[in-house]
C-alpha cells in the first residue's frame, strides 16, 4: 500500500460514543441499510421478479441523485470532523425513505397477505408491518442526527426526497401500468417483460398473475413433491 493520504469508507465506518449503549445501538442501526443491497441482489437473482429489479434500480438511481445533489449544493455537515463529503441531503435518510415508501406502496396496492382466518389479526399484521418499515426508516434517520452526521434539516430533506422518489417510481412502474395496461406506461412495461433479453433472463411479474406473487403456489408444489418423496421413502423402508 502506498504512503499517500488515506480515506475512510463512510459506508461501513461510523463514530459513536463508546460510553453509551444508546449510541452503540444507533451506530448499528445506521449501518443496517448496507444489508439491503445484498438482499436486492440475492432476490433479483433468485426470483427474477420485475418489481424487485425495478426497486433495486431505483435505489441505485437514488444514490446517484444524492451524490449529485450533495456536490451541487455543497452544504457542510454539522460536525465537519466526522463523515466524508457534504451533508445535504442525508443519503441514509433518503435511502430508507425510498425503500420504505416503495415497499409499503407495493404491499398496500398489490400484495395479498396470507389470511390468519381473523380479519382483525390480518389488519393488525399488516399495520405492524407498515409501522415496522416506518420505524426502521425513522430510526436510521434519527441515528444520523444523534451521531452528529447530519442536522435535522438535512435529514428531513433526505427523507422527503427518498419518499417522493419511491412513490413516484412505484406509480410509474407498477400502479399506472397495472390500472391502465393499454396506456403508454402499460405498453412499456409489457415490452420490458416480453422482449427477448427479458425472456432469456426469465424475468417475470408474479403479481400480475398471482395476488401473492406466486408464493403459495410454489409452496404447494414443493409440499406435493416433498410428500411424494416422503411416501416413497416410507414404502422403501417397509419393503
Amino acid at each position: 500500500m502506498s504512503d499517500g493520504p488515506k480515506a475512510s469508507l463512510d459506508l461501513t465506518h461510523v463514530l459513536y460514543d463508546d460510553s453509551s449503549f444508546l449510541s452503540l445501538g444507533l451506530a448499528l442501526i445506521t449501518l443496517s441499510p448496507i444489508l439491503l443491497m445484498a438482499s436486492y441482489a440475492a432476490l433479483a437473482v433468485q426470483t427474477r421478479e420485475f418489481i424487485i429489479i425495478v426497486m433495486w434500480a431505483g435505489q441505485l438511481a437514488g444514490e446517484v441523485l444524492n451524490y449529485m445533489l450533495k456536490h451541487l449544493i455543497k452544504q457542510e455537515r454539522p460536525i465537519q470532523s466526522i463523515g466524508n463529503g457534504f451533508g445535504f441531503p442525508s443519503s441514509h435518510s433518503q435511502y430508507m425513505g425510498y425503500f420504505s415508501s416503495f415497499l409499503i406502496c407495493h404491499l398496500y396496492f398489490r400484495h395479498k397477505f396470507a389470511s390468519t382466518g381473523s380479519w382483525i389479526l390480518d389488519q393488525l399484521w399488516r399495520s405492524l408491518l407498515y409501522l415496522g418499515l416506518l420505524a426502521w426508516a425513522g430510526l436510521v434517520a434519527y441515528s444520523r442526527y444523534h451521531l452528529g452526521y447530519h442536522n435535522a434539516y438535512q435529514i428531513l430533506w433526505g427523507l422527503g426526497i427518498g419518499i417522493a422518489l419511491g412513490v413516484s417510481l412505484y406509480v410509474v412502474s407498477e400502479l399506472a401500468p397495472t390500472r391502465r395496461p393499454a396506456s403508454f406506461l402499460g405498453e412499456v412495461k409489457a415490452w420490458l417483460l416480453a422482449n427477448s433479453i427479458s425472456t432469456w433472463l426469465q424475468i417475470r411479474d408474479g403479481w400480475a398473475v398471482w395476488a401473492d406473487g406466486g408464493r403459495e403456489g410454489e409452496w404447494i408444489r414443493w409440499r406435493r413433491e416433498w410428500e411424494k418423496q416422503q411416501k416413497a421413502a416410507e414404502d422403501k423402508r417397509s419393503q
